[in-house]
């Protein structure tokens, strides 16, 4: 099954939003919900954070998308109210703003979900990727959970983006693509990601990382690496401060460059030219990008021949 990044996102949101869940979010919540409706019953696109946008990349699962998350699109894997141990009621409470800031309530560890077990990596992998395409279109912000909008006056950490929104960062991202995906919950601390040797499960087990050492040339990472890779990037200074999923084999663009998921800044290019949006989006590893220039080492939570669950 192909699916582009434009494909009924929203459809798939609003339906923890307004559907089987009992909680009132901030107005404008519900009022984009609302849009995005009419929208996609109109049979329009709808992009969270760049309506204009319309990317040329795409990814075609071995696996159909209905098979791979459907817990997620049918159950409430990733409803809201099981996204934090703070209850939906208190994410914009005097308590919360004081106790956690501009980041916002922390992310809960999720449990391992059934439908994962006894499945093949391969599977694993790409419910990884289909799992964190749900937030494509997403800005790039210093938040803990995707889904949390605080209102204007909240405290902000500042982006590109210009303003407080719903959003997350790009070690946060991976960190919600891994628990609502498989229930592995790596810290979403940079610091932390970039160094861990095992990520604990739920019910008092854990799951190894094998370190991947940066390939020796650029021919070689489609060969090395694996759908759902953590990737890790350093900056100038040479401190690892970026973390992408790699697609892998799974990704389509129109020049065959292979393609990572991540959430970040703005800055990067399309292979139409096109300036991709911040947040969360699909992005080209070309031989020119930053990703594949400062690429440090990767980490791989699902080995070949075991599950990552057990």
């Amino acid at each position: 099954m192909t699916l582009s990044v434009g494909d009924c996102r929203f459809c798939i949101r609003i339906g923890y939003s307004l559907a089987g869940e009992c909680y009132t979010p901030p107005p404008m919540i519900l009022v984009r919900c609302v849009i995005a409706a009419i929208l996609a019953v109109a049979g329009l696109v709808v992009h969270a954070a760049e309506p204009t946008y319309k990317s040329p990349y795409r990814v075609e699962f071995t696996y159909p998308v209905e098979e791979l998350i459907h817990d997620i699109l049918h159950g409430d894997r990733a409803a809201p109210r099981h996204q934090s141990r703070v209850p939906i009621a208190e994410w914009y409470s005097k308590k919360t703003r004081e106790k956690y800031g501009a980041w916002g309530p922390p992310r809960a560890h999720l449990p391992v979900p059934r439908i994962v077990v006894g499945k093949p990596a391969e599977w694993k992998r790409q419910r990884v990727i289909a799992t964190g395409m749900r937030y494509i279109g997403l800005s790039y912000q210093h938040h803990h959970l995707p889904d949390w909008d605080p209102p204007a006056d909240w405290p902000w950490k500042p982006v590109a983006y210009g303003r407080n929104a719903r959003g997350v960062d790009c070690s946060n991202f991976t960190t919600t693509a891994y628990d609502v995906g498989l229930g592995i919950k790596p810290s979403s601390d940079i610091d932390k990601q970039t160094v861990m040797t095992e990520s604990p499960l739920l019910d008092g087990g854990v799951v190894r990382a094998h370190r991947i050492e940066r390939p020796a040339e650029y021919e070689l990472f489609s060969k090395e690496l694996r759908t759902g890779d953590l990737v890790f990037i350093k900056n100038d200074s040479g401190h690892v401060s970026h973390v992408v999923l790699w697609v892998g084999a799974i990704g389509r663009s129109p020049d065959g460059t292979p393609l990572i998921l991540d959430s970040t800044g703005e800055g990067r290019k399309d292979s139409k030219g096109q300036a991709i949006p911040d947040g969360v989006h699909l992005r080209p590893f070309t031989p020119q990008s930053w990703y594949f220039r400062e690429m440090s080492h990767a980490l791989r939570l699902i080995p070949d021949d075991a599950s990552p669950a057990r």
